[in-house]
């Protein structure tokens, strides 16, 4: 019998929680179940198995992440929203970084429809509509910043720049100013990129 007040928003909660101390490649229905001391059998009444519970804690990062984001760039446009918008990440990423990997979690199509990985996308999109990008040249940046961001992240997270300098906030304050100036400049290149102006 499941433990009484046992929900699975509890447990997707609580596997958020646990991820973030013992990382989330490491957070199971066995080492969940010991945090609520109960049999892991009792989990089974809200999660089949442990990637349903991944999937739930993936889930509950990414609505998480997403509420976070979209508060820091209200309001913003340009260099303002795009550094919101890199610092909300970073942020989240530092204070939560088993929430953070669990974001990443690959998701079966079913899950990724119904997931806030959709708003992402958009939040990214909105950003870039400050740049002046067409397609799939604004397709190319959102996978850009995706990638700068996430691999920063990561590196920084795992002690990457600990050792040398300069500072790493100056290296980040520096790859946003550069990024800036990008997405400003973005090439055209094939065809898309930034719309055509009729010549005088």
């Amino acid at each position: 019998m499941a433990r009484a007040g046992l929900t699975t928003e509890t447990l997707f909660r609580a596997g958020a929680e646990l991820a973030d101390e013992i990382g989330f490649e490491h957070t199971t229905p066995t080492e969940l179940a010991r945090r609520f001391g109960v049999r892991t059998a009792s989990l089974y009444s809200h999660v089949r198995n442990a990637h349903e519970l991944k999937t739930g804690i993936a889930l509950f990062a990414l609505e998480e992440l997403a509420d976070l984001v979209s508060e820091a760039v209200a309001g913003r446009a340009g260099k303002d929203a795009l550094t919101a918008f890199a610092n909300a990440y970073r942020d989240y990423a530092r204070r939560h970084p088993g929430r953070f990997a669990a974001a990443r979690f690959r998701l079966d199509p079913e899950a990724a429809a119904s997931s806030a990985g959709a708003r992402h996308a958009q939040m990214s999109r909105a950003v870039l509509r400050g740049y002046d990008l067409a397609e799939p040249q604004q397709t190319h940046a959102v996978r850009l910043l995706g990638s700068v961001f996430s691999g920063y992240v990561g590196l920084e997270s795992a002690g990457g720049f600990s050792h040398s300098a300069p500072d790493s906030q100056e290296s980040w304050t520096e790859i946003l100013n550069a990024l800036d100036s990008l997405l400003r400049t973005w090439p055209a290149g094939g065809e898309g990129g930034r719309p055509q102006r009729p010549s005088a």
